[in-house]
């Protein structure tokens, strides 16, 4: 935003609601949901883990939608979105390897087996990591794009694996727990706050992507534009 621009209450609204989705998302563990019967107070990880699997999967489906919507019009914006969604999606499978693992500690006495669902996640981890080291190998920003679609085209084939895996394949990780209502409604409130914030995160990103290849673009072509008219025809 540009720093001559008054901030309107419109714009104010977004990052408060924000604020307090993710401040009820963050107690809601501790004051909602009452401890889990043999688990204990080590239950609680749950209430972080299952948002970030999910967003880690999210996260896959966007860059491979943003993908084929590159290659179909090769228009770079699409490409800036794959981007931000590798990244963030990338961030949200380690966190779900993490609280996994703190989880599978509490509730299986290890830190890792090689479960069917925990597996295919470890997969999934390592076609993000895959797709973030091809595109930072590439300098053309449209053969970048076509090799980060690709891969993540291919990487979709692991989502069926990943949410599937509990019912194809036999494992420890259960297939739909049963929790209380209370329980329920903080894992409700969990998945929407932690959403909201990764989704921002992701757009924030996009928009840092497009504005990088804006100056890099700008600087190619020895353009006299100033920064202020730069922003201006980015925001335009």
């Amino acid at each position: 935003m540009h720093p001559s621009r008054p901030l309107s209450p419109w714009n104010l609204a977004g990052p408060v609601v924000l604020a307090l989705l993710m401040l009820a998302a963050i107690l809601a563990p501790f004051c909602l949901a009452p401890a889990e019967r043999t688990m204990g107070d080590a239950q609680r990880i749950v209430y972080v883990h299952v948002p970030v699997a999910w967003l880690g999967l999210l996260g896959m489906v966007v860059m491979a939608t943003s993908g084929v919507l590159y290659l179909a019009s090769r228009d770079l914006n699409w490409d800036h979105w794959s981007q931000a969604a590798s990244e963030v999606g990338w961030l949200c499978c380690s966190l779900t390897l993490v609280t996994g693992s703190l989880w599978a500690r509490h509730a299986w006495g290890t830190w890792w087996e090689w479960d069917p669902r925990l597996t295919t996640s470890f997969i999934l981890w390592v076609i993000y990591s895959g797709v973030l080291l091809a595109r930072s190998s590439l300098e053309d920003p449209h053969r970048r794009a076509r090799t980060g679609a690709i891969l993540a085209i291919l990487g979709m084939l692991d989502i069926p694996l990943v949410v599937m895996a509990t019912r194809w394949f036999r494992g420890l990780h259960p297939v739909s727990p049963e929790m209380e209502p209370s329980m329920r409604m903080t894992l409700l409130i969990g998945v929407v706050g932690w959403t909201l914030f990764f989704g921002w995160l992701t757009y924030r990103r996009r928009m840092q992507a497009g504005l990088e290849h804006l100056v890099r673009d700008l600087q190619r072509q020895g353009d006299p534009w100033s920064t202020e008219q730069g922003e201006a025809r980015w925001e335009h």
